[in-house]
């Protein structure tokens, strides 16, 4: 079963004012053999969909014979479009808009609290090490262009961790190396899969400098040199003599970020955004991610079980605090 998404341009429920929608111009709709399921979700940051503003009719008593005439009387829905995951799928590893709370990304990514944790305390080193070249060189458009043994080491260091990323999703997706080992002809492959290209960085005391994309123009056609911290990672890591003025806080910089994509697309961005520790705060202090032309059609949508002593008539209610949102069937990973 597969669910619809549409532009919401108005607010016709009963009992809801009509611009209840404001803010939350998204809409996502499926059918079960019962009900007609609708929700709202925004188009900022993280493209949230909001199980707390459930909508649910009895298709028994409901005077639209399709779930489009529905949507299109009570949201005004514009530019419906077939989602492509199934209701209530989700794919392994791989994050995407709707999972917010910690039980369900758990569960729908198949991950646990102590993995996350690891992956936490070798962020934190980076982090530390990024906020203390912060004390000693400015983030500008001049200062970009600098290198020293310091941010070398954070060059390293983060690319490493982000090897350690491309290596996981790798072997999570059970897909063998081309060669003797991985190589970035293996890891391009991610790309599209992860949706890598979608993350954007800002750093919030420096907001005139350029935002960060760290996989923006990754191709498969110069899987190394259209990666550009990466070239310098390993340009400067094998043969330093020689590349040693690639290990420039701009690919520093970039490599980091490329690392917390990552583990945003492992874990989740909540964990690093909304709790509260030295990671948390380093993170918070200095970035901002947010999710750029984001492809909608490929969020999770969680699947309900309605109980059938539910009201008839339309209304909205939380389905996720009412218990009614199903366990995610949890795919693999295919590259």
């Amino acid at each position: 079963m597969q669910a619809i998404y549409y532009d919401v341009e108005g607010t016709n429920v009963p009992g809801l004012v009509k611009d209840f929608h404001k803010g939350l111009e998204i809409g996502y709709a499926y059918e079960t053999p019962t009900h007609y399921v609708h929700f709202y979700g925004t188009k900022r940051h993280f493209f949230s969909i909001h199980t707390g503003q459930t909508i649910l009719e009895n298709k028994t008593t409901s005077k639209y014979k399709t779930l489009n005439d529905w949507v299109e009387y009570y949201f005004d829905a514009k530019n419906i479009q077939q989602m492509v995951s199934n209701v209530g799928e989700s794919v392994k590893g791989v994050w995407r808009p709707e999972l917010y709370y910690y039980e369900d990304t758990y569960n729908a990514l198949n991950t646990s609290e102590s993995e996350r944790r690891l992956s936490e305390q070798a962020l934190r080193v980076l982090l530390e090490k990024l906020d203390d070249l912060f004390l000693y060189i400015e983030p500008d458009t001049i200062s970009y262009n600098t290198y020293s043994h310091k941010i070398r080491e954070l060059l390293i260091l983060a690319s490493t961790e982000v090897e350690n990323f491309w290596s996981y999703f790798m072997k999570l997706a059970g897909t063998a190396p081309l060669g003797r080992n991985y190589s970035t002809q293996d890891y391009v492959k991610l790309k599209d899969k992860l949706f890598l290209q979608e993350f954007q960085c800002t750093l919030r005391s420096y907001v005139s400098l350029p935002v960060i994309r760290p996989f923006l123009n990754w191709s498969s056609t110069s899987p190394t040199a259209s990666l550009v911290w990466y070239d310098a990672y390993n340009k400067t890591k094998h043969d330093r003599a020689n590349h040693f003025s690639d290990a420039t806080l701009s690919n520093a910089l970039s490599a980091v970020v490329a690392a917390l994509v990552l583990y945003i697309v492992r874990f989740s961005p909540y964990p690093l955004l909304e709790e509260k520790g030295t990671l948390n705060s380093l993170v918070n202090q200095h970035f901002k991610f947010e999710l750029i032309n984001t492809d909608v059609k490929n969020s999770y949508i969680p699947l309900l079980s309605i109980p059938s002593n539910y009201r008839t008539d339309i209304f909205i209610y939380d389905s996720k605090r009412n218990g009614d949102v199903k366990p995610y069937v949890v795919n693999n990973l295919i590259l």
